[in-house]
């Protein structure tokens, strides 16, 4: 579904998908504008672009949902291509770096959205609530220029293996000899996903697009065997996926940039994953005995086959624990970021005002006090961000149980593990600083935001009531300065994805921007 700087596609079907991803990207690009860049003006919806002095208007609380910029002539809506090249014109100025790689990612981002709705309406959604909120995330990460990029390639590339699009596939089955065999931790549940693969041959599941994009691997070592009788579902980071059958999730390298980073195992990171595993293992230990005590989905290992000295990278695949393991009986699990987003099933969308403080009481019992549990205790900082987080839900939709996952993103603490090599572990400041993003900024905020979009008033009140609860487990730790600090300061940190991307920065790079606290007590 092609277009040319928001001229609109000439059909009636494909004009409508693509209005919803041009709202949608546009929607995304003002996220990060006015987070990162722009000043609030003297009037309403006014925002002001420091570096070349333009005043902007948008309308929308949440997500805001359209642009205009002011003229001589009054107020001229921007579409899309007019946002971005208005937003490339002030971080030139403002950061004295041209790119002119994101404004085609921008765009790229938009056109394929436009191709996942299309696909969407087409496609029946998973029977399970659990898969129906992994693949509910259409727009992608809110507060990213380019949530959507697929790396440049076109629909015939990525369209069948995308979540958005209710995607399931097999995985091909590649037998490895021992002597291109790279393996580390518990990987023998791989075995089961197909025959012995014989001669010698140790048996390695790829991710189709990463074999396409390897060349189909036809004149290497490795042998083409079969491919798995269970489907595999992509869940929202698309190249992990999710085999019902087998209750085991998969996370592979695939050589596409995705948001902030191309998403390759890297060595670096699965040289790690043993260590953080057993320290994530024990992150809960001591947690007071009123506090739930949640689940991690455990990484426990990886295997992969070496291609021309990369160690193993190109083709690593993660071995993730499966929910059944982990789920307690009567329960179902689903993803956060789903419910923030919405799909048919999400419990919030049944809950009156009563009911809706009461969820937000047991979301913030399960995820809050573990979390600082981790930190304070254990130096352990988890990754727990709207897509890292499983609540899992009673038959009434009310939270019961939190599942943790993604070892990846984990990080630790210098001062609580001087045993380990300084290029293990970071400073405290950075662990807070990331822990209060992944919590606060990325995960409460966006909860909270949809809740108070279906009951408005309540807004102050979910904000008190999540205040209590870091308040209290304050209390319980001695009252800590950080916990101190984050519940006085005016501004929590947020990720500058803008600024990163348009800097480009590498993929993990942590640079922050203030966004005001809702935790703070305000006074009159």
């Amino acid at each position: 579904m092609a277009s040319t700087d928001g001229l609109l596609p000439p059909t009636g079907p494909e004009r409508e998908a693509w209005r919803g991803a041009e709202a949608l990207a546009v929607t995304a690009l003002l996220n990060c504008l006015l987070r990162e860049v722009a000043h609030p003006g003297p009037d309403p919806g006014t925002y002001t672009l420091p570096a070349t002095g333009h005043v902007v208007w948008t309308e929308g609380d949440r997500f805001p949902t359209a642009a205009a910029l002011r003229t001589p002539d009054g107020w001229c809506p921007l579409s899309l291509a007019g946002l971005s090249s208005l937003t490339a014109a002030e971080l030139r100025a403002g950061t004295g770096v041209s790119n002119d790689v994101l404004p085609a990612e921008i765009a790229h981002s938009r056109d394929v959205t436009a191709v996942l709705l299309a696909a969407r309406q087409a496609a029946a959604p998973p029977a399970d609530p659990y898969l129906r909120s992994e693949q509910a995330l259409v727009a992608g990460h809110r507060y990213h220029p380019a949530p959507k990029s697929r790396g440049g390639g076109g629909p015939e590339e990525w369209l069948r293996y995308s979540p958005e699009a209710y995607a399931s596939f097999p995985l091909p089955l590649l037998g490895v000899p021992q002597e291109f065999l790279v393996a580390e931790g518990d990987t023998e549940a791989l075995d089961g996903l197909g025959p012995p693969a014989g001669d010698g041959l140790a048996l390695l599941p790829a991710h189709p697009w990463q074999v396409e994009l390897l060349g189909g691997l036809r004149d290497g070592p490795l042998r083409h065997l079969d491919r798995t009788t269970a489907v595999a579902v992509p869940t929202a980071s698309i190249r992990t996926v999710y085999l019902p059958e087998a209750d085991l999730f998969c996370k592979f390298s695939l050589d596409v940039r995705v948001t902030n980073d191309i998403r390759r195992l890297w060595l670096r990171d699965l040289h790690r994953l043993g260590m953080v595993a057993d320290l994530v293992d024990g992150a809960f230990d001591g947690l007071p005995e009123h506090v739930p005590r949640p689940a991690v989905l455990r990484d426990r290992g990886y295997r992969s086959a070496e291609l021309g000295g990369d160690g193993g990278e190109a083709l690593a695949l993660i071995v993730r624990d499966g929910l059944r393991e982990h789920l307690r009986p009567g329960l179902t699990a689903l993803q956060v970021a789903g419910i923030s987003e919405g799909f048919p099933g999400n419990p919030l969308d049944r809950l009156d005002e009563d009911r809706s403080l009461l969820w937000w009481e047991r979301y913030l019992e399960h995820v809050v006090p573990p979390v600082l549990h981790a930190y304070l205790r254990h130096g352990v900082v988890l990754e727990c961000h709207l897509q890292n987080v499983l609540i899992a839900v009673d038959r009434h939709g009310t939270p019961a149980q939190a599942l943790f996952r993604d070892h990846e993103g984990v990080r630790i603490l210098a001062d609580r593990h001087p045993e380990l090599p300084d290029t293990a572990v970071v400073s405290r400041s950075y662990g807070w600083e990331r822990l209060v993003y992944c919590l606060v900024t990325n995960n409460l905020y966006e909860i909270a935001g949809a809740l108070a979009a279906r009951h408005p008033r309540l807004r102050p009140e979910l904000w008190a009531r999540a205040r209590a609860v870091f308040a209290g487990t304050a209390k319980e730790y001695g009252d800590p300065e950080e916990l101190r600090a984050l519940l006085a300061d005016a501004h929590i940190p947020a990720k500058a994805n803008l600024l990163l991307r348009w800097t480009d920065a590498e993929g993990e790079a942590m640079r922050c921007v203030p966004v005001p606290n809702p935790l703070r007590l305000l006074t009159a």
